[in-house]
């Protein structure tokens, strides 16, 4: 073992396989080009139908696929706006600014407050001493234990999928993310009013073209979807059985990245939508390894796919962990807490 620059806390050696991670971190700017056309245009194509289905006065649930499938491309163009806040989907940065602001409008996300508040996720996953940015509301059993009666109904509440999953998410995309709410930085709150604005005149637009009704009706159920789609992912990301977690002083950032964030093995075209953002502790490891890279450095450096996958029915179960056990060192759910004394 090392020391980190800190003096303090202790840090494993890189392994073998470590430097042979970096290759992987080059944009390819024909993939890039291709990622785009193949799902912006799509998604274009599917606005364009929905709104000719409902002005020529057919049901609403004619469209229903429409918008499910709409859902999944808006997944999918977050994916691509998520990279360009890592600098990794173009070799430019201003290539990856222009685009993340655009993809940012057209996600409802404010590109450089989302990005400021991603990194610092990115800094302290898996640190119980700095959670509270850009993760999952996480409390450890004794926290729970401590806690007023008022707080632990708010947390049951907030860990409850009702409200995690389907409620939760369009409020944060159409509210949350409006105000510059808890933000310090005059860069980000600029990012903020330049994404309203975008969204403002790309609202406008649709009401002049279209119909402000139409707009809605299509854009919040497809904003739901991918909410619902992106808030799933993002839990069981970092929320599984056997996940490291651990106090600063011992916070191993190697092992957040390869422990505490999971391989989220799912079928062929739910990858392709979700841009592989499954293989998540790649993603920890090497930040800037664009999304289309990510299989390919899974499978060609030796030691990376010995990490054990969650399927989709397994990552099912995740929805019972609520508490981080100190003791134990796992989640657990609320019927496993043990009553614990503060402190």
């Amino acid at each position: 073992m090392t020391l980190s620059e800190e003096g303090r806390r202790p840090v494993s050696p890189r392994p073998d396989w470590y430097a042979a991670t970096a290759r992987f971190e080059r944009a390819v700017p024909l993939k890039t080009a291709w990622q785009i056309v193949n799902t912006l245009i799509p998604y274009l194509i599917l606005w364009y139908g929905m709104v000719s289905f409902l002005r020529a006065g057919r049901p609403f649930w004619m469209i229903l696929p429409g918008v499910a499938v709409a859902g999944l491309l808006f997944v999918r163009l977050f994916i691509l706006f998520h990279d360009c806040a890592h600098g990794s989907l173009f070799s430019s940065r201003r290539a990856n600014r222009a685009f993340g602001v655009i993809f940012g409008v057209l996600t409802f996300t404010p590109f450089g407050k989302w990005r400021a508040s991603h990194w610092q996720h990115h800094a302290t996953v898996a640190d119980l001493d700095r959670r509270g940015t850009g993760d999952v509301w996480t409390m450890t059993r004794k926290e729970f234990a401590a806690a007023p009666r008022w707080k632990r109904l708010v947390y049951r509440l907030a860990r409850n999928p009702v409200v995690m999953f389907i409620l939760g998410p369009a409020p944060v995309f159409l509210v949350a993310q409006r105000l510059p709410l808890m933000t310090k930085s005059r860069k980000e709150v600029n990012s903020i009013l330049l994404t309203d604005l975008g969204v403002a005149g790309l609202i406008v637009a649709a009401g002049v073209g279209f119909g402000f009704g139409t707009f809605f009706v299509i854009q919040v159920p497809v904003l739901m979807i991918a909410g619902m789609l992106g808030f799933w992912l993002f839990f069981i990301q970092h929320q599984f059985p056997g996940v490291y977690w651990a106090r600063h002083a011992e916070w191993d950032r190697l092992r957040a990245a390869t422990e505490g964030s999971s391989y989220y093995k799912l079928p062929r075209i739910l990858r392709w939508f979700t841009g592989d953002i499954g293989i998540h502790y790649i993603h920890h490891i090497r930040p800037r390894i664009p999304n289309y890279r990510l299989e390919e450095c899974r499978r060609a450096v030796p030691g990376l796919e010995k990490v054990e996958p969650i399927t989709l029915f397994r990552s099912l179960r995740c929805l019972r962990l609520h508490l981080y056990d100190e003791e134990e060192r796992q989640l657990i759910g609320f019927g496993s807490a043990r009553e614990a004394k503060p402190g």
